[in-house]
């Protein structure tokens, strides 16, 4: 075989597999939305599997390079390529569909090992493993080039599924088609195992050649120079900060700067694109321009988390967007110049997945459990810093500029707690996300009101006088559409079902006899709903709660009758998509009486969801009608579109919801969203 083959070969594989492990990430975790409440709980625990099994599929090419011969390497990785198989199709089966009792984290991470697993754990240590193998060739001195690789076939991956991918095909048919393509990849890994056992290339670390000179090897190093405990340190700590601040930075500006859906996908690509940059050759990290900018960004994306400057959404996205780029310019240049000799490869590559894991896991699982609000970012700016001063530990000036660095950045921190804890009443945060409580104080005290804030969306507020506390207010007037809704309803004893509580306003609309059934995921926004709010206590209506996914729910319950169920979950960026399909909306009607109302809140910025409803209404051959409420006579009040839909067209005939409704401007193309088909690129405005 040619060269220009073998490299290819290589180079093929590397490049599929980093293609297909980004792929399957959005994939599974769309595939089981329906069965838990909400994207961005579900997309957090399974980054967090992603990263472990990652770490674990770097271990085991670190493990095996060092203590299995060449054949024994290949007979062991063949055959867990074809046991994975197994594995295929990977669709997830029903008997992981949770009751609604388990514990959601734990779940989730069971259900992704059983349904993919190996093959995930397979694609993960196909860089490290191959790259091992490539390095004893004679084009061994650009192995650091296939890490670049690996990374802008990750990059390609990312960008390529929201917008050729998921609008031209079903969840099943992507499914099959990653499928095909991992049974492709499974040929042409087995392919590059046996050349490379063949060749001998994949000799054990104690026969490889350890110290051959090659440009990925420090220039300082000698042949066979063995890290020390500061190298594996800082193997550990950068990619740690690297993997830290891209979900800090995440959290910051989708939660508390805008709830842009697809907003995640820049940050992503940013750190993505560094690990490209700096290990595809030593020309574009440069200390000289780096070290200094990195300092500067440092302080001015700490000085932004108290400041507006970090909040208005017009300087906050490109202030945090070039911070991230700069500080993982900085992380991953000064790992690609430390990158060891061929013999310390897999061992960098697992430290490097280690830091990656720790990072992630300390901002994904452990900061929602110890910190009230998004202070992570603050906290990640000031380890990042003190890392700066590490890496400069041999010159006094840098050392000294970066401890100075990380005392600039903690004052900051300390300024964005101070302000938090005085203008706010409560602040908690879970798994679900941060919720805060705050007082507006105006001129007249008849005017102040209490507000419910989940990260950057207000959920609702109530006036602080007794006179007013039943005021309907922000999306919930009488002119709205759910008010006109409730209002047309039957004069007897009605039955309202709420999907979503926020401070609980709808109760307002509770008379005696009246029965008002929530249905909430998040168990903190009930408590606040409580203790801060009086919507609830003061409501004539008796409220039943069911705490956990409402559509779980409503699939497991007896017909509860509704006069009117609604919808008011679609207000953030992640739009909980297993609300609002086709499935769903048989769920609703399985629980609404003949001529009940759902009512959709589709109030949102950035996404056009009324046409989706209309779609999801027409495919069932039910009634739908948009009420736009501009709200212009109460303060109190937002601008809100409801959607209404029902099966008999009377019941949106009434005269107050005629006279309220306006056109829906249709989206070319759109179709009914169902479970294994929805497009959320397909409705931003």
């Amino acid at each position: 075989m040619s060269p220009g083959y073998i490299k290819l070969l290589f180079a093929g594989t590397i490049f599929t597999s980093a293609f297909l492990l980004f792929l399957v990430q959005p994939l599974i975790a769309k595939q089981i939305l329906p069965w838990f409440g909400g994207s961005a709980a579900v997309w957090s625990i399974c980054m967090v599997f992603f990263q472990v099994v990652l770490l674990a599929g770097y271990a085991y090419s670190d493990a095996v390079t060092r203590r299995l011969s060449a054949k024994a390497q290949a007979r062991l990785h063949v055959a867990l390529l074809l046991v994975s198989l197994a594995f295929l199709p990977i669709v997830t089966s029903a008997r992981w569909k949770p009751a609604g009792s388990e514990d959601p984290t734990l779940w989730i991470l069971g259900l992704l090992l059983g349904t993919i697993g190996l093959p995930y754990f397979l694609l993960s240590t196909t860089g490290p493993l191959v790259q091992s193998w490539l390095s004893r060739t004679p084009w061994g001195a650009q192995v650091y080039r296939y890490f670049s690789l690996s990374n802008l076939a990750s990059l390609a991956s990312l960008l390529s599924y929201p917008v050729l991918i998921e609008p031209h095909s079903s969840l099943l048919r992507q499914a099959q088609g990653w499928s095909w393509a991992y049974a492709a990849f499974v040929l042409l890994c087995i392919g590059t195992t046996l050349y490379a056992a063949r060749q001998g290339t994949a000799s054990t670390g104690a026969n490889a050649e350890a110290g051959q000179a090659t440009e990925a090897t420090p220039a300082s190093a000698t042949p066979l120079q063995a890290p020390g405990i500061a190298d594996y340190l800082l193997w550990l700590g950068l990619p740690a900060l690297g993997s830290w601040l891209l979900l800090a930075i995440t959290n910051h500006i989708t939660q508390n700067v805008a709830a842009i859906p697809f907003l995640w996908v820049l940050p992503l690509s940013v750190y993505l694109l560094t690990f490209v940059l700096c290990f595809e050759s030593d020309r574009w990290y440069r200390r000289g321009f780096f070290l200094p900018a990195t300092a500067v960004m440092l302080v001015l994306c700490a000085f932004g988390l108290q400041d507006s400057l970090g909040s208005d959404v017009k300087t906050a996205l490109p202030l945090y967007v070039i911070g991230l780029f700069v500080l993982c310019m900085f992380f991953h240049g000064e790992m690609a110049r430390m990158r060891p000799a061929p013999h310390y490869l897999t061992r960098f590559y697992l430290m490097l997945s280690l830091g990656g894991a720790i990072g992630g896991i300390a901002v994904g699982l452990v900061a929602p459990h110890v910190l009230p609000a998004y202070y992570e970012l603050g906290l990640g700016l000031i380890l990042s810093a003190l890392a700066g001063a590490a890496v400069l530990r041999g010159r006094r000036l840098g050392w000294a500029g970066g401890m100075a660095v990380a005392a600039c950045c903690a004052g900051f921190l300390a300024l964005q707690v101070r302000s938090d804890s005085t203008g706010a009443r409560e602040m908690t945060r879970n798994f679900y996300g941060s919720l805060a409580t705050s007082d507006t104080h105006r001129d007249d005290p008849e005017d102040n009101v209490r507000k419910l804030f989940h990260g950057s969306i207000k959920h609702g507020e109530q006036f602080l006088a007794p006179a007013r506390r039943r005021e309907p207010t922000t999306y919930y007037g009488a002119s709205s559409g759910v008010g006109l809704a409730i209002s047309e309803a039957p004069q007897g004893p009605r039955r309202v079902g709420l999907i979503g509580l926020g401070a609980g306003t709808l109760a307002v609309y509770g008379r005696a006899g009246d029965v008002y059934r929530v249905y909430e995921i998040n168990p903190q926004v009930f408590e606040l709903a409580d203790t801060e709010f009086t919507f609830l206590h003061d409501s004539l209506a008796r409220i039943e709660r069911v705490l956990g996914d409402a559509r779980l729910a409503l699939e497991r319950e007896e017909p509860q009758q509704f006069d009117v169920l609604a919808v008011d979950a679609f207000s953030g960026d992640s739009v909980p998509i297993h609300l609002i399909t086709e499935e769903a909306m048989e769920v609703y009607l399985r629980h609404v009486k003949p001529d009940g109302v759902i009512a959709f809140h589709v109030t949102n910025r950035f996404l056009a969801l009324a046409p989706v409803v209309v779609e999801i209404a027409k495919a069932q051959g039910l009634h739908a009608v948009l009420v736009h409420d501009e709200a212009e006579h109460n303060d109190a009040l937002r601008r809100t579109d409801w959607v209404l839909v029902a099966r008999n067209a009377a019941s949106l005939d009434r005269e107050s919801i005629r006279n309220a409704s306006v056109p829906v401007t249709p989206i070319e193309g759109l179709q009914a969203w169902t479970d294994d088909f929805n497009n959320l690129f397909g409705v931003l405005k």
